[in-house]
């Protein structure tokens, strides 16, 4: 009898068990449920104000080719814009522009920084001009078409996004933490106040970082120390952003940049490329320099991008895009070696 009673409560004990983990159960999948809901209904404006497609991405049958890049872990290019808006004008001006090439495969990202002041061919212009006046004249079309015509590159994705936008993708990630490599004062767009930026770590808001960023007058390395910075704060954003933390708050963050970021990623495209991030992100991100010369032209100052500089930029990048781009990049160095040597006797 004591064994039967004994039995009947290990079965109530296992069913209560049972019970509890079912409930638990039902809990977190609700959880997942409203959550997934949630993103949906919060951020369907948004996703519609940040898509814009590329007036070449219309086509049918060149958009299905764009979109499918990330999903198959394929090798594509990106394009990053800062756009400054000035008043009374439609496009504003590029202020930053970088391109990169991403390479799941080899894990590994190629960063180039274009001065904007660079002295380019701007196809839809029909001369040369500043590469920050192509956004001027033209918006984001102009600009990728002057960048394809300088690298001799396609231009898969994009993102722009102005001053706001930066701030407040900055500010929805809770701030970043730089390395500032050299103390340096810096005037703050909102309240025009100065802040100093002390060498050594600190942390910084979005109106902070924006101010960091954007500086170079000062900085003894000039445009090249200016890409260095912007490179490590795109790099921190991004860690940021994909982290586990704050991948809950994606819809925030979409909610919070809608108005002032535009992109051609589609939406279904985002998850994947946090995923892929993930496995990235411990690779360091190789900076490429263009080199070239200060000019004054007419009164107008200009950066003239050195042709041997663009050259091997193009081929850098496109080194990138290979899944064999490792041992290219080996066959490439043995080549210029050989080249040193000859020149050497």
């Amino acid at each position: 009898m004591a064994t039967s009673r004994h039995t009947k409560r290990k079965k109530k004990t296992r069913r209560k068990i049972l019970y509890t983990v079912l409930v638990i159960s039902m809990l977190l999948l609700s959880g997942v449920i409203v959550f997934a809901t949630n993103l949906s209904l919060q951020t369907k404006n948004a996703t519609a104000n940040m898509y814009e497609p590329l007036e070449r991405d219309k086509v049918e049958e060149t958009k299905s080719k764009y979109e499918s890049a990330i999903a198959e872990d394929s090798a594509f290019t990106f394009l990053l814009a800062g756009i400054e808006n000035q008043e009374g004008a439609t496009y504003g001006r590029s202020d930053v522009i970088i391109v990169a090439t991403i390479n799941p495969k080899t894990e590994k990202i190629s960063m180039v920084s274009i001065p904007r002041d660079s002295k380019v061919y701007i196809p839809d212009l029909g001369y040369e001009d500043k590469i920050n006046h192509s956004y001027a004249n033209g918006g984001i079309n102009y600009t990728i078409n002057a960048v394809e015509e300088l690298l001799d590159l396609k231009i898969d994705y994009y993102v722009s996004t102005d001053f706001q936008g930066f701030e407040d993708i900055v500010d929805t990630v809770g701030g970043i933490e730089v390395d500032v490599p050299f103390t340096f004062k810096a005037q703050l767009t909102d309240s025009l106040k100065w802040k100093t930026f002390t060498e050594g770590t600190m942390d910084l808001n979005g109106n902070e970082a924006l101010a960091y960023v954007r500086m170079r007058k000062t900085d003894p390395q000039g445009d090249m120390g200016r890409n260095l910075r912007q490179k490590d704060v795109i790099q921190e954003i991004i860690n940021k952003g994909t982290s586990l933390s704050n991948i809950t708050k994606i819809d925030d963050m979409i909610a919070d940049v809608g108005n002032n970021v535009k992109t051609n990623i589609p939406t279904s495209q985002y998850l994947g490329l946090i995923k892929m991030y993930q496995n990235l992100k411990s690779s360091p991100i190789e900076q490429l320099q263009i080199s070239g010369d200060d000019a004054t032209i007419r009164g107008i100052y200009y950066f003239i991008p050195e042709e041997e500089s663009i050259e091997e930029i193009q081929q850098q990048l496109k080194l990138n895009l290979d899944d064999f781009g490792q041992n290219a990049q080996s066959d490439l160095n043995k080549t210029k070696n050989v080249n040193n040597l000859t020149l050497g006797e």
